[in-house]
């Protein structure tokens, strides 16, 4: 049963894992450095339990601890309650759902290992953006992507943001990082997969046309908002493909045009 601790004191050190959570800059160097990651509200933070996540604490305001009273008694890691301003000077932010959890990082598996045994893949090219890669693996998820492929420029899949857009579907999808980019794209042609570059290209085949759920192996790449797939990664494409619009729409948000693009990919009833 983990211990129930009541902090006073904002500058307690037992609660550093939360200090400062609004600081992008500082969290993206500590959180992989010191091999934790932040998971917030009820759901969440039962997601990752679920999905294996070691807890090294939980940091709660009152009125959650009865609602994480079965986790509570599971677990061996301390449990923090705070009041709600506490919370807020150490973290920087209201915390609105009440309840956080630190949690320790699994060691990623390696591309060759996802690929093995994958058959559609999604492959992100410096999509930097949190809230697009946690709407990008929620929708890989609900759509049926075996595996996430990140260039090594690509944001962190389990930062604050990215975990709480995805609702936990972080730790749903596997991932791991290419090392070296486009170079890293020959390790997923090698493995027998067909490259799809989507881009808004008039020279890009309607992804209809192109049927990708016919196909054995498939590869998705996607580019980041604004910028879309660099040259390189273009040239290293075996195919590229769009999603038809109308209205004189030119192109979609990255998160929007993925969901588009996986349902085509997976095919119905994937």
């Amino acid at each position: 049963m983990a211990d129930l601790i009541t902090v006073e004191d904002p500058d307690d050190p037992r609660l550093r894992d939360y200090t400062g959570l609004t600081d992008v800059e500082l969290r993206r160097r500590r959180e992989p450095a010191e091999g934790l990651f932040i998971a917030e509200g009820e759901k969440v933070i039962r997601r990752a339990k679920s999905a294996g996540y070691e807890m090294r604490s939980m940091l709660l305001s009152a009125k959650w601890v009865d609602v994480m009273r079965d986790v509570i008694d599971e677990l061996p890691a301390p449990v923090y309650a705070v009041s709600p301003e506490l919370a807020e000077r150490v973290t920087g932010y209201h915390v609105h759902r009440g309840a956080l959890a630190s949690m320790q990082r699994k060691p990623l598996p390696s591309a060759e290992e996802l690929l093995s045994t994958a058959r559609r893949v999604v492959v992100m090219e410096s999509v930097n953006d949190h809230t697009n890669i946690g709407a990008i693996f929620r929708s890989a998820a609900a759509l049926g992507m075996d595996a996430v492929l990140l260039s090594p420029d690509c944001a962190d899949p389990l930062y604050r943001r990215s975990v709480k857009v995805s609702m936990g579907a972080v730790f749903s999808v596997p991932y791991a990082r290419l090392e070296s980019w486009p170079k890293g794209l020959d390790t997923v042609r090698e493995a027998g997969f067909k490259l799809l570059a989507l881009t808004p290209h008039e020279k890009a085949s309607p992804i209809d046309v192109a049927a990708p759920q016919n196909l054995e192996r498939v590869a998705l790449m996607l580019g980041a908002e604004g910028d879309g797939l660099s040259t390189q990664a273009l040239v290293a494409a075996d195919e590229w493909v769009r999603i038809p619009m109308a209205h004189g729409v030119d192109s979609l948000n990255v998160g929007a045009a993925a969901a588009v693009a996986f349902y085509a990919v997976a095919g119905p009833g994937r």
